[in-house]
C-alpha cells in the first residue's frame, strides 16, 4: 500500500513525539470502552500523514490533545459519561475536516483495531 510507505506516521517514527506516545498508551488502555475508536484511529491517521494540510492538521491534533490529556471537562473515570466529552470533541473535528479523511486513513484504522 502505497499510502502506508509514503505517510511518516509509519511505526519507526511514530514514537517520536509525547502526543503519539500518550495517544498509543490511553489508547491501548480504553480501546474497549470507546464506541468511536475507529474514527478516533482514522483522525489520527489523518493528522499525522504527510499530505494533509496544515489547518486540518491543527485541529485534528487539537481533537487527539483533548482525549489524550487527563483534565477533561467530563473525567474519563466516570463509567458511561466520561467519554462523552472527549467524542464530542473528535465528532465536531471529523466532521469539520471530513472531506480530509481519506479511506486509506479509515482502513489504516480498522486494521489497527484488529491488531488491537
Amino acid at each position: 500500500m502505497a499510502f502506508v510507505r509514503a505517510a511518516f506516521w509509519r511505526r519507526d517514527h511514530s514514537g517520536d513525539g509525547a502526543l503519539q506516545r500518550s495517544f498509543w498508551r490511553k489508547t491501548r488502555r480504553v480501546i474497549a470502552h470507546i464506541p468511536f475508536a475507529e474514527d478516533l484511529l482514522a483522525a489520527y491517521y489523518c493528522a499525522f500523514d504527510r499530505h494533509t494540510p496544515l489547518q486540518v492538521k491543527a485541529t485534528l491534533v487539537g481533537a487527539i490533545a483533548y482525549f489524550v490529556l487527563p483534565i477533561d471537562a467530563i473525567p474519563d473515570l466516570l463509567p458511561v459519561l466520561g467519554f462523552t466529552d472527549d467524542a464530542a470533541v473528535l465528532a465536531a473535528a471529523i466532521k469539520l475536516v471530513s472531506s480530509h479523511i481519506l479511506p486509506t486513513h479509515r482502513d489504516a484504522a480498522r486494521n489497527k483495531l484488529d491488531g488491537l
